[in-house]
């Protein structure tokens, strides 16, 4: 036995290994003292092997004193277990390690700051200060482990699609891309930036224009943004798509050979096959209120706006002629519910912003319920014919302006859809939502301006944009969708020069702009640009969802926190003076909090 430290992982070991020597090291993940026997639960990266310490060894009393997650080696004969004692949730429960020594490696000084045995996650403050710890828990090692796993993947099926992966630059230029740039300042420039890129763009659209054909690349991103459960701040990985003289069927058919791919091999869920289901943003906005549906919710939300125009129910008439709109859900067999969960709901659409929520019951051949009371009969006729409502149904309503009553509503349905355990279990459904508008009117300045990428090309080209109205035109841009987790946009690109100019004058920006703000894109579709398309689903949001995990952080090895904070690392942190010299670099500190001192620090007044 020539290896210092194994001959096996510590989940190697069968039964057919019995009467042999072998040495395992790991972790002490958990003891069990008998008094007769003790019981080490030795653990690595690749499983856990039971060891056993009889009395009469030499080793006994060191191995009573471990501290659990110190490292140890084992060397011992390998036994099988009584058919009682055979443990079968886990590959090596048949058999067990009799330790002959036992090395300390790696010996704990204190106490642990984690209790890293049980299943308890711990203060999430706690396992992100400590995350070389948490990362040891085996909930955490299956999902970075899941993580290279899908990644490997992704760039197999790439590959077998005819991609490269080409790489672009960290460091580069700001540009206006929706979110904050992280800056970067040069040394060797003074008073100039660098910004990391908040998506490789530019890059692979500059790829196209060079004649790559067909390109992809695992990509780091960043932006300055807040966190969210489904997003982390500060840095993402996505999966960089693009491709020349490319429709957006082709796009389409890539990403769903990939997508569908990975998640049937990863996943034993059930799931739509191949070609997904294509929603138009306008039919999405009205049907579930948003534009990442969530298909496992078996609700959908009608518009009965013309119902009310003149109707007995002065507060839904007075919003439909100011050009409101009643947006109705039917909700089928919950008129048995107590009247305190309806108040639940009013009171739930309140706080996201309603005036109210008004519904009514059908229940026992009747109709009950607030609005009720005011409809006619015939009123409340013609919406149970419209919204196809049987006896047990309760019809929820919201009224607003279209924006807002889609918001509401789409947050209801989701809502109702988990409090009453309508979702569709162990099942991931993919939509595509396509056909977004290429503008769109700011509410409160009342400009045109763009909806979603200024970048995208109009349906129907420049004879779209002169020739209808900006709100008519809609755009090749589409975004992939599952469980109602946006997983990415994409779009067909604007490779034209004077489509381009064209767009962004309806949005109010002039030519100088233009070639300001985007000079690398703008003079290289001067330079005889291929019509290209792509799109860059989120690498974290794809594993988060395979490990079926509710938080992002849980998918990423070393993840900032909700503040974009790394606290293992201490990042972000002040630098020393001798380095502000260096970048020229002043600091002017916000006002402090009562009591507290921050001074200006001028580097130009330390030598």
């Amino acid at each position: 036995m020539t290896h210092p430290y194994r001959t096996h992982a510590c989940g190697d070991l069968r039964a057919e290994h019995a009467g042999q020597e072998a040495r395992l090291s790991g972790w002490v993940s958990r003891k069990r003292d008998h008094g007769s026997l003790l019981f080490i639960d030795l653990r690595d990266h690749y499983g856990v092997t039971q060891v056993v310490i009889q009395p009469d060894c030499d080793i006994f009393d060191l191995c009573q004193n471990l501290k659990l997650e110190t490292v140890i080696t084992v060397t011992g004969r390998v036994d099988p277990r009584s058919e009682e004692t055979v443990n079968a949730s886990i590959p090596t429960g048949a058999i067990e390690l009799v330790a002959e020594t036992v090395v300390e490696e790696g010996p704990i000084e204190g106490q642990l700051p984690l209790y890293l045995a049980g299943e308890e996650d711990g203060p999430e403050e706690q396992r992100l200060r400590y995350r070389f710890l948490d990362l040891r828990r085996p909930r955490m090692q299956r999902n970075i482990r899941l993580r290279s796993d899908v990644i490997a993947s992704i760039r197999r099926r790439m590959v077998e699609q005819n991609f490269r992966e080409y790489q672009t630059p960290i460091l580069t230029s700001s540009s206006p891309e929706g979110a904050r740039d992280y800056l970067v300042p040069s040394r060797v420039h003074p008073g100039k930036f660098y910004a990391l890129p908040q998506a490789p763009q530019i890059f692979k659209q500059l790829l196209m224009i060079a004649g790559f054909d067909r390109y992809f690349q695992i990509a780091p991103c960043f932006r300055d943004e807040d966190a969210r459960a489904d997003r982390s701040p500060g840095e993402f990985y996505q999966l960089d798509i693009e491709m020349s003289f490319a429709t957006q069927d082709e796009v389409f058919e890539v990403v769903e050979n990939v997508l569908h791919g990975v998640f049937s091999e990863f996943s034993d869920r059930e799931m739509d096959s191949a070609p997904f289901v294509r929603i138009p943003y306008a039919e999405a906005m009205l049907k579930y209120g948003t534009d990442k549906p969530d298909l496992r919710i078996p609700l959908e939300i009608q518009d009965v706006s013309d119902l009310f125009v003149e109707s007995k129910f002065n507060v839904f008439r007075t919003v439909v002629t100011k050009g409101g709109v009643v947006r109705a859900l039917r909700v089928p067999g919950i008129s048995d519910k107590p009247r305190s969960f309806f108040d639940k709901m009013v009171e739930y659409a309140q706080s996201i912003g309603a005036k109210g929520l008004a519904y009514i019951v059908w229940d026992n051949g009747g109709v009950k319920g607030p609005v009720a009371k005011v409809l006619g009969e015939d009123e409340v006729a013609r919406i149970a014919e419209r919204c196809e409502v049987s006896d047990g149904d309760v019809v929820f309503f919201v009224s607003d302006k279209p924006k807002s009553a889609n918001a509401i509503a789409g947050d209801i349905r989701a809502k109702l859809g988990a409090d009453l355990d309508m979702i569709e279990k162990d099942v991931y459904r993919f939509c595509w939502i396509v056909d977004f508008p290429m503008f769109e009117l700011d509410e409160d300045t009342q400009r045109v301006i763009f909806s979603h990428n200024p970048f995208s090309m109009p349906q129907g080209g420049l004879e779209a944009l002169e020739g209808k109205d900006p709100l008519d035109v809609l755009a090749y841009q589409y975004d992939i969708v599952c469980n109602g987790f946006e997983l990415s946009s994409g779009a067909i690109r604007n490779h034209r020069v004077d489509v381009m100019l064209k767009a962004f004058e309806i949005a109010g920006y002039d030519r100088e702009t233009v070639e300001t703000e985007f000079p690398s894109l703008f003079n290289a579709f001067k330079m005889g640009a291929p019509p290209h398309g792509g799109i860059a689903p989120g690498i974290d949001r794809i594993v988060m969802l395979l490990a079926n995990e509710s938080n992002i952080r849980e998918v990423i090895a070393f993840p900032m926190n909700q503040r974009a904070q790394d606290l293992m690392m201490g990042a972000p942190c002040e630098v020393s003076l001798q380095q502000l010299r260096e970048l020229h670099i002043n600091l002017k500190l916000p006002n402090p909090p009562k009591g507290e001192h921050h001074e200006v620090i001028d580097v130009k007044d330390h030598s």
